[in-house]
């Protein structure tokens, strides 16, 4: 080896000194993969985990770093093959986390944000799902309060589903008895035969989404399954499937009850595993929370769930879509109609389907009771607008019956909105049609007056429709 130098080359002084800390920050950050593990010595770390599988970083490092971390591992690795030398398999880039302004964060703009004072105020779950389902690959996630509220909203409306299910748990286990261990839903046996639609429907549902969820985060689309999960929590399992099985939760038979709360844990405890990589500390509190849980279990140590096949239902998603559609139907009529949602009111449906009259004719229980609908007429056929408003749709037809209180004070209503609309329609067309405003005004003023003058007019046929459907009533 060369001898050390003994003056200076360029001033001639022989005033000289080594620089104590000869690697620059990427230099040193590139023998990080096997310099961590052992080396230059041949540890059983460095042969055990070198390669590793996946490396996870930002595009703005992806020189700075990933390169030379490769670069070096080619260099000093002594592997014969090639591919062992390379220091991951993987490399996932992620995005960058930039303000409302859509600039980068930066301590040098002070535009920063504290994650502890993020998490503080909205939860971790929360910002951490908000993270997840805004990380859409190519682009950056520009964080917003907004967003972190809506999905601390989202972590609220678990929460509360669950303590309503704990406090009538309590209520039922008073009276019943203790509902032990969950049935083995969860784990390899098939379904039951004897389950109802509603359960049919739920684990089929839990099948498709797992397979989903599974999908995406194997393909690093972390979003994708963030929406997939935030759906089937939010619009079928809490909003649909707790409400539809709340009479079975206090059925009289003890043994039918049990049975109910043994299934509903069971998608519950599906569900909880699911959501866990994202909401952790939530899920993990919801999940001590379920029948039979050791004190020193955890979610985390839990197999995640695995596609099922055999719990696809087909049938049973259509009929239930089909029942969903229904009271969703007779619920906006009663919303546009102003009518009290303490009252309840008589409605109709008609099919000239038979299986679907059928359907109807099975749940009509839980159609009564989720529109809140005093008495139910079921007829084979189509219905008129006769006495009530109708909505027609692709497999049946569905009428709310109005009394003369309800309509006359909606069709006044319905006039006065229908003159400001055709107002304000009149004068967005006059101004559109003007050459000389289209020449002078910025086009995103132009393209933002299209846009509702569009949303007018579709709000206007809605109107119209209905006022029609209410005048021909009379």
């Amino acid at each position: 080896p060369e001898s050390p130098p003994t003056k200076c080359a360029s001033c001639g002084s022989s005033r000289i000194a080594q620089d104590p800390d000869v690697l620059d920050t990427w230099f040193s950050s590139a023998l990080w993969p096997f310099s961590t593990l052992g080396w230059p010595d041949d540890t059983a770390d460095l042969r055990a985990f070198y390669p590793t599988t996946l490396m996870v970083n930002g595009f703005d490092i992806l020189f700075f770093w990933d390169a030379r971390m490769i670069m070096f591992g080619l260099h000093f690795m002594p592997h014969p093959k090639l591919e062992d030398r390379v220091p991951f398999r993987t490399l996932y880039i992620h995005q960058l986390v930039r303000d409302p302004e859509r600039q980068k964060m930066s301590k040098t703009r002070g535009n920063v944000t504290d994650p502890l004072e993020l998490t503080e105020t909205y939860g971790t779950d929360a910002v951490r799902f908000t993270l997840a389902i805004m990380s859409a690959p190519g682009t950056d996630i520009v964080l917003s309060k907004d967003r972190m509220r809506s999905y601390r909203a989202f972590a609220n409306k678990l929460w509360n589903a669950a303590r309503f299910l704990f406090v009538n748990l309590e209520k039922y286990e008073a009276s019943a008895g203790k509902l032990e261990d969950l049935s083995p839903l969860a784990g390899r046996r098939a379904l039951p035969v004897e389950l109802k639609l509603e359960d049919r429907w739920i684990f089929s549902r839990l099948s498709r989404v797992t397979d989903e969820v599974s999908q995406a985060l194997a393909e690093f689309r972390f979003h994708e399954a963030c929406h997939q999960l935030y759906h089937f929590f939010w619009h079928e399992f809490c909003d649909w499937y707790i409400e539809w099985v709340k009479p079975r939760l206090v059925d009289p038979s003890p043994e039918e009850a049990q049975k109910a709360w043994r299934i509903l844990f069971a998608a519950f405890d599906i569900a909880l595993r699911l959501l866990h990589p994202f909401m952790p500390f939530l899920t993990e509190e919801l999940w001590h929370r379920l029948a039979g849980r050791e004190a020193s279990a955890s979610i985390a140590l839990q197999r995640f769930p695995k596609t099922r096949p055999d719990w696809a239902d087909d049938q049973a998603e259509r009929d239930m879509e089909t029942l969903r559609e229904t009271i969703t139907a007779l619920r906006n009529i009663r919303a546009e109609m102003k009518i009290d949602a303490r009252r309840k009111i008589a409605a109709a449906l008609a099919s000239t389907e038979p299986a679907v009259l059928d359907l109807f004719r099975e749940h009509q229980d839980a159609i009564r009771r989720l529109a809140h609908l005093s008495q139910l007429e079921l007829q084979t056929g189509h219905l008129s607008a006769e006495d009530g408003v109708l909505r027609a749709a692709v497999h049946f037809d569905a009428r709310v019956a109005l009394s003369d209180a309800d309509r006359a004070p909606e069709v006044r209503r319905l006039r006065q909105e229908k003159e400001k609309l055709e107002g304000e329609l009149a004068r967005m067309r006059e101004q559109l049609e003007n050459r000389q405003f289209r020449a002078k005004a910025p086009a995103e003023v132009v393209r933002a007056m299209e846009r509702r003058q569009a949303e007018y007019n579709t709000q206007y046929q809605k109107i119209v429709t209905l006022l029609g459907s209410l005048e021909t009533s009379r």
